[in-house]
């Protein structure tokens, strides 16, 4: 993946694979000791079903290792997002 800078990022769209919108993102979670990004915080859509995710009061957290792609939206994998699938693929 080609590097992007945080600023980039700031209030930008996730998606699933599957087209489902989950929500605005909100803030990014890193290990300030090796400077690996650990989840993304995100803004959970209104119309999204937020029972299988991992909740943080009001936000979800999606796992770093389910983005697939960062262009004009945050692409992630539903099934890793969700915690079904923890393979991880390199990127």
């Amino acid at each position: 993946m080609a590097n992007v800078f945080a600023k980039n990022l700031s209030s930008k769209q996730v998606m699933a694979t599957d087209g489902t919108e989950i929500g605005i993102l909100f803030n990014i979670v890193m290990d300030i000791r090796t400077g690996d990004l650990i989840d993304l915080i995100v803004k959970p859509d209104m119309s999204l079903d937020t029972s299988k995710y991992k909740i943080d009061e009001q936000y979800i957290l999606l796992p770093f290792e389910s983005v697939r792609a960062i262009k004009d939206y945050i692409v992630v994998d539903k099934n890793i997002a969700r915690g079904m699938g923890t393979e991880p693929v390199n990127i």
